[in-house]
């Protein structure tokens, strides 16, 4: 940061108010004026802002960022910037194939070029949907220019005959009522549509609102911003003081660098478990983590949070929607929760409005102890996630705060090998794989058996989709049997309340102890331990590795686009954030790579 009271130079004046370089200046100038902007104002020393816009018609979750746009705009403005507003490459959860994961790093890559290569003193982030929040923060992370966030918000509650209905977690519920045979298909898909009713993201703590409540947490977003539903007019209004607080950090020369901070880390993974966050989670802060060259891995996820008691009561763990988190309070009043009893690691982190987190959010109010829980009563006591590893692989994920009580009397009840089982595997190799044969009466499957999918990996799939959290053959749903234990290399919907094992790394399709697996075996899942086992001798899993290298290796399919193989030849694993390897040497490009070249 600049000493106090000192203005840094304005890195936009290398293009257009260069003294040293006249010639390339007037050059810049004249196109930026062909549209209206005039000499004046962008000789003028006001900072240039760029709006990092996600919204559009192939991103409906993000799309009323098109709207909110007008009010940054107008923040920045009265704030004495100029605005350039630019397109960021489109991620929708539900629209992209084969998977929305595949584009988070390639909206990355764009973003830093944009940022490094164009004359922008600082930028405000639009993010949102799931993969929207990362990929803007990974590349805010690598250029290090002065950088905000603004939510787009979560859609208003969802409601079906009197019942809040959650956006993707009343999918899994419609899906078990059709397969049941309670509803037809004309009534699963008005049950569906039900809970999107407006503009916005997920209403439930799926990805999407666990990241932007993360992005607040690490101090991203202004206090109390993540929550406030799309349509509400405070939307507006914290789109105007976003703006206008760009403009601020530019002249402290307030950067990524200096708020996301290990400190802030550490309070991001505790409001996690707080919230009751996704699993998606630690993928993309740990990705964010290393384009910053901050240490972050799987194992502080468990030492930091795992204790942490869940106290928001929003679907899939809980009861309630967005609106009401909102409502209630937010982020600001979950953090308040925490400090009571000084289970915010690090107040004194620093956030984006130039306060502390804790001075921000120490005397926010609990409007709501329904919806989020003081701690002397959490809805669940130790609710963060647990790291397995074992012959499966080096480190997989749960998320303990949705282990229903169904699926802990019939897994983990034992008294005399407490929170452990051991069942049968079924193997299925893809989504595709699983839905063919998920309902076969060979596979014999019965309400002890483990089911896994592989090659749904960053690389196997690719991309990494959200395919593991499968539900049972409809023969057990019938008998009342909800979800049976799932494991897998792939991701799960934050949207859904399975406690599977997620995210396992390293992958089948890179000879992780997924490939080596067959149906039929015992398998052993050891939560107090962390370990997850298949039950064969050490000689059995070298032979079938011998076997498997003989092969060849574990098949996938062939990559269908360029970025599909150029990905894949340089992904790193979920583990790791499935960050692109070569890309995290880069870091505050801005600071370390001093200005681009000219272009003529």
């Amino acid at each position: 940061m600049t000493g106090k009271g000192e203005k840094p130079k304005l890195r936009s004046r290398q293009w257009f108010d260069n003294p040293d370089n006249p010639a390339m200046t007037v050059l810049y100038l004249e196109r930026y004026l062909n549209y209206g902007l005039t000499r004046e104002e962008l000789q003028s020393g006001k900072p240039i802002i760029g709006i990092a816009q996600t919204g559009s018609d192939l991103s409906p979750c993000n799309r009323h960022h098109i709207e909110l746009a007008k009010r940054v705009r107008d923040g920045i403005t009265a704030a004495g910037g100029l605005v350039f507003e630019f397109p960021c490459h489109p991620i929708q959860e539900t629209g992209k194939r084969p998977t929305a994961s595949l584009d988070r790093n390639l909206a990355y890559l764009s973003l830093v070029e944009v940022l490094y290569g164009y004359p922008l003193d600082g930028v405000v982030l639009t993010i949102g949907c799931d993969k929207t929040t990362p990929a803007l923060l990974m590349a805010a992370a690598t250029v290090n220019l002065p950088a905000i966030a603004l939510s787009v918000g979560p859609m208003l509650n969802g409601w079906h005959e009197g019942e809040r209905t959650g956006s993707g977690t009343i999918v899994w519920k419609a899906r078990e009522l059709l397969a049941a045979g309670e509803i037809d298909i004309d009534e699963y898909t008005d049950l569906i549509a039900s809970s999107a009713p407006s503009v916005g993201h997920c209403n439930t703590m799926g990805t999407a609102t666990t990241m932007n409540s993360l992005a607040e947490a690490l101090g991203m977003q202004l206090p109390g911003s993540a929550a406030i539903p799309a349509p509400y007019r405070e939307r507006g209004q914290m789109a105007y003081r976003t703006g206008g607080r760009i403009v601020d950090m530019v002249h402290e020369d307030l950067k990524p660098s200096d708020i996301m901070t290990r400190e802030a880390f550490e309070n991001a993974i505790v409001v996690n478990s707080a919230i009751g966050g996704s699993t998606n989670a630690p993928i993309h802060l740990n990705a964010i983590a290393r384009h910053l060259g901050v240490a972050l891995d799987n194992d502080d996820w468990q030492a930091l949070g795992h204790k942490v008691p869940l106290l928001v009561n929003l679907q899939p763990a809980g009861e309630y929607l967005g609106e009401d988190y909102h409502h209630a309070g937010g982020v600001p009043a979950v953090v308040a929760e925490l400090m009571k009893e000084k289970l915010l690691p690090n107040p004194q982190a620093l956030t984006a409005n130039g306060k502390t987190i804790g001075e921000n959010c120490e005397a926010a109010p609990n409007r709501d102890p329904r919806v989020i829980h003081p701690l002397s009563d959490p809805l669940v006591r130790d609710a963060g996630f647990i790291n397995l590893r074992g012959n499966l692989f080096d480190s997989a994920i749960m998320k303990t705060s949705v282990i229903s009580k169904e699926f802990r009397d019939r897994y983990l009840s034992d008294p005399q090998d407490p929170d452990a089982f051991e069942g049968k595997a079924v193997v299925f190799e893809g989504t595709e794989d699983y839905h063919d044969r998920i309902e076969d009466p060979d596979l014999g499957i019965d309400e002890h058996s483990i089911l896994f999918m592989r090659g749904a990996g960053p690389i196997g799939y690719p991309g990494a989709a959200e395919v593991v959290n499968m539900q049972p053959p409809a023969s057990l749903l019938k008998k009342g049997i909800h979800s049976l234990a799932c494991i897998g290399d792939g991701r799960q919907s934050g949207t859904s309340g399975s406690p599977s094992i997620l995210n396992a790394s390293p992958e089948a399709a890179v000879g992780g102890g997924l490939a080596l697996l067959k149906t039929g075996d015992r398998v052993r899942i050891d939560l107090r331990k962390g370990a997850a086992n298949i039950l064969i001798t050490d000689e059995e899993l070298a032979q079938r590795r011998a076997e498997l290298d003989a092969k060849g290796g574990y098949a996938y399919p062939e990559s269908q686009t360029p970025w599909q193989e150029i990905q894949r030849g340089i992904v790193d694993q979920l583990s790791e954030g499935m960050v692109l390897k070569p890309a995290v040497k880069y870091q505050r490009v801005a600071d370390t790579k001093g200005i681009p070249r000219d272009n003529h």
